[in-house]
């Protein structure tokens, strides 16, 4: 038994020294006070500031990643759960769960800016700088588009249930939604509004979080029951590849310049898959983190990947950063 052990240990330890280690914990930034589930993150690039949505505290979390500490909370939010930074106007944009709200405030002052309701449960927040739209996944079943500075609807997508993760395809206009609930991929047509194709997600149920190699046309979505990484073909719409990963995955994110794929599961670790060629994945580390650690942020221009640990017994509410170091 001992010896079985003993090869495993090597086994796992002969990945993660084979060159550079792909995560490197190098900060721990604590969120004292914040309480219950973390969501989505965004970030500031120019004044590095990171924007955590606290959905189970009803704040949205200010951190100042020169000082290395938090500095301000958003309050009185009703579940927060989508953020995105639009750097064009300087203005975060945080989409309530609770109200259905899409709200707005100056990156510097904070102050709350002109807001739009939705519906309810709003939920996952992404800009096309392209268009100057922020798209956001709500309700039983929709996207909707708002143009960012005169904060109007634009457009409404309607889904077969509520979106989960979803993917803006920067090279068509193509939008990629996890519909968990229809246990399937819904491909939307920004200019059309609608469903223009569904890829059935078949025995994997659950598919939350995705991710978007554009260039080789891969899409990568991890799924809970079964934990799996499923690796869609988008040219065709069906899986190119599926690979066992940690369980309660809620992030996924695709480095195109080190050719990984990052995963964040509440399980309590960060999978790393590194890719072989488009169709062929390994897995390069299975890194110990924290139990409900599911939600990150993976920041290429920083060689950075942030990851939301919420406060669970003695374990700390805290932001724990990682240098993602090339091989």
């Amino acid at each position: 038994m001992k010896r079985t052990l003993a090869i495993a240990f090597l086994s796992v330890s002969g990945l993660l020294l084979q060159g550079q280690p792909p995560l490197k914990l190098i900060q721990t930034i604590l969120l004292p006070g914040v309480e219950g589930r973390i969501d989505h993150l965004s970030v500031d690039l120019k004044t590095q500031k990171l924007f955590i949505a606290a959905i189970g505290n009803n704040t949205v979390e200010v951190v100042d990643l020169g000082q290395g500490k938090r500095v301000r909370s958003i309050t009185g939010l009703n579940e927060p759960q989508g953020v995105a930074f639009v750097p064009d106007l300087n203005r975060v944009f945080v989409a309530s769960g609770g109200d259905g709200m899409l709200r707005t405030y100056d990156s510097a002052t904070l102050a709350a800016g002109p807001n739009l309701k939705l519906g309810e449960d709003a939920d996952n927040v992404r800009y096309d700088s392209a268009t100057g739209t922020i798209v956001v996944g709500y309700g039983a079943g929709a996207l909707g588009l708002v143009d960012v500075k005169s904060m109007k609807s634009t457009g409404n997508t309607k889904l077969s249930g509520h979106p989960e993760s979803f993917q803006l395809d920067k090279s068509s206009q193509r939008i990629y939604v996890n519909v968990p609930n229809a246990n399937h991929i819904a491909v939307a047509d920004r200019v059309k509004g609608s469903v223009i194709a569904t890829w059935p997600m078949g025995d994997f149920h659950a598919n939350f979080p995705m991710a978007l190699d554009e260039v080789s046309h891969r899409l990568f979505v991890a799924t809970r029951s079964p934990a799996r990484l499923v690796v869609f073909d988008t040219a065709i719409g069906r899986p190119a590849t599926v690979l066992n990963c940690s369980g309660d995955a809620d992030d996924v994110f695709y480095d195109s310049q080190n050719k990984r794929i990052y995963i964040a599961a509440g399980e309590g670790f960060i999978d790393v898959f590194r890719q072989d060629d488009i169709d062929h994945y390994s897995r390069v580390a299975k890194v110990p983190t924290a139990a409900g650690a599911r939600t990150a942020l993976f920041v290429p221009e920083m060689h950075r990947f942030f990851l939301a640990v919420p406060h669970r017994g003695a374990q700390a509410g805290a932001v724990r950063v990682y240098d993602v170091s090339s091989d």
